[in-house]
């Protein structure tokens, strides 16, 4: 016998919306202790250092031709990470693959068979795009963000390991075993995303750090022009967002602050020609418009229109 009473249903409501809440106080506690674990992990810092380094030698030794690659993998052409866009071939592949495993277990098919093969292989190639591009991003992080990406990637070398073995022995007549360690390659990248999806939704990686800075749609006075120098850069504060200024040959530059990277203090970093170099990670800015120069950076910084009026330096939103 069913009940349905009005108090009965609101009381049904009551216990699921106490039992979500619970599903998610487990979930965040479990986020919790995996970064608490993965922060305790010294050694990770040791290896971080020596990779980073050789990352950064490596494309150093290339000169502008090393330049142009290292900005090509972070994705300063598509105005995005790279590496969020190219993820989706393997991680699409494998999960088709398994997928495919699963139905040839059930009914077996040759085309499955082949199908599945064939998609292990398109998400290997992929893979290896992905963990370029996956690198050269990494190289330019700290702090807490450097070890959970130093472990994503970890994982993702364990499961591409699986995954080429699990290849092999396909073709070599071991299916039943080339499925199983598919399936534990397939769990382990599925573990290796959810700590990519940490990296950029918690530390924000990848994100555009110039959100939420907003400047007057008016022409909004900032600082006396005799107070910038020529060939000098000065950070100034309106409606609580960082704007900087820069003067080059008598004209006045203003882009955002905040570099769109990581957060770093444009005004702290190094000024030449009409560009501007992030002091933090070295992205370099065009002050004419705004527009990346060279990653790591893939975000523009939004640029500002300025005047002087008075003897006062305005800028407003272009």
């Amino acid at each position: 016998m069913q009940v349905n009473t009005p108090g009965f249903t609101m009381f049904r409501w009551k216990s699921r919306l106490f039992r979500s809440r619970v599903y998610l106080s487990e979930t965040l506690m479990a986020e919790d202790t995996t970064t608490a674990l993965i922060e305790k992990q010294e050694w990770l810092d040791t290896a971080a250092d020596t990779l980073q380094k050789a990352v950064t030698s490596a494309y150093e030794a290339g000169g502008e031709a090393g330049q142009r690659i290292k900005d090509a993998m972070h994705g300063t052409w598509l105005g995005h990470p790279l590496h969020a866009a190219v993820t989706d071939v393997p991680i699409g592949a494998w999960t088709a693959s398994v997928v495919m495993d699963a139905i040839d277990e059930m009914s077996p098919s040759s085309g499955m068979k082949a199908g599945a093969d064939t998609a292990l292989a398109i998400g290997l190639a992929g893979a290896g795009l992905a963990a370029v591009a996956g690198l050269t991003d990494w190289s330019a992080t700290d702090g807490r963000a450097r070890k959970i990406g130093l472990t994503h990637g970890l994982l993702n070398v364990a499961a591409v390991g699986l995954f080429t073995t699990s290849f092999f022995m396909r073709r070599a007549d071991k299916r039943t075993e080339g499925r199983a360690l598919s399936a534990i390659g397939f769990a382990t990248s599925m573990l290796s995303a959810w700590l990519g999806g940490k990296l950029t939704y918690s530390e924000q990686i990848g994100a555009d750090h110039t959100v939420g800075q907003h400047f007057p749609n008016e022409f909004t006075r900032v600082l006396a022009d005799s107070e910038l120098g020529e060939g000098q850069m000065r950070r100034v504060e309106v409606n609580g967002s960082r704007a900087l200024l820069a003067k080059r040959d008598g004209h006045i530059y203003s882009i955002a602050e905040v570099c769109s990277h990581l957060g770093g203090p444009l005004a702290e970093g190094e000024f030449t020609g009409t560009e501007v170099r992030c002091p933090w990670h070295g992205s370099c800015f065009s002050l004419e418009d705004g527009s990346v120069i060279h990653g790591p950076a893939t975000h523009p910084q939004p640029c500002l229109e300025t005047r002087i009026q008075d003897g006062q330096i305005e800028i407003r939103s272009r």
